[in-house]
């Protein structure tokens, strides 16, 4: 495969993903976009929801990504990307981003991850043995926030799970995640385990399971992803 081939596919992927996530979203919601892949919801946003999409550094309100040539190095989220303001964004600092998250103000948090298992347990902040910038707001805001969708790519860049009967890296929470969405499936953590209520076009649930070491049963309503 090309790199460009290989860049677009990725681009696909992530695209699925994101667009499916930001379904979830509704008017009212205060919502934290974690770094990578969700920070693209901003940009999808569905026509006449208004969502308030809130940054651990200190921003309330973010827009979508700006322009080429718009970019303003002064407004940055989380992640140290440029990102653009609404009308009404207010800017704090840290402590009160974090008194908004510990206070429980956060109505969807949606992060990436490395790992998740069929407890709905999250790791996301370090692999041993490998620089580590520190772990952000992660723990704080699968602690605190409402709601916890993962948003990942399914496997691996080698092709292993991702999801899986219990992680092996060091937590970022236990049984934390309400949903994981990856561009193979839209998956429910319950009380019984990993739940697959929708598939991406083309999928089967034999791929998804292949797919994945965790266990997963199809919704008795599974249905195609939008």
């Amino acid at each position: 495969m090309s790199t460009n081939v290989g860049k677009a596919a990725d681009t696909d992927k992530r695209d699925r993903i994101v667009k499916r996530v930001a379904k979830e979203l509704r008017d009212g919601f205060y919502v934290n976009l974690g770094i990578g892949m969700p920070t693209l919801v901003a940009n999808h946003v569905p026509a006449g929801v208004d969502v308030v999409l809130q940054s651990e550094n200190g921003m309330l309100g973010i827009g979508p990504y700006p322009l080429a040539g718009e970019e303003d190095p002064d407004l940055i989220n989380a992640g140290k990307e440029t990102v653009s303001v609404l009308p009404g964004t207010s800017f704090f600092s840290s402590a009160e981003s974090f008194a908004m998250i510990r206070g429980e103000h956060i109505d969807l948090s949606i992060l990436g991850a490395m790992e998740v298992d069929e407890q709905g347990s999250l790791a996301n902040w370090m692999i041993p043995a490998k620089l580590v910038k520190g772990m952000g707001g992660a723990m704080d805001l699968v602690a605190s926030a409402r709601r916890v969708i993962v948003a990942m790519e399914h496997t691996t860049r080698d092709g292993k799970p991702k999801i899986l009967r219990r992680c092996t890296l060091p937590l970022t929470g236990v049984s934390v995640v309400n949903v994981i969405a990856t561009e193979m499936a839209w998956i429910a953590v319950t009380p019984e385990g990993l739940v697959v209520e929708e598939l991406a076009p083309g999928v089967t649930m034999e791929q998804v399971q292949a797919a994945t070491e965790a266990r997963l049963t199809p919704s008795p309503s599974l249905k195609s992803m939008a």
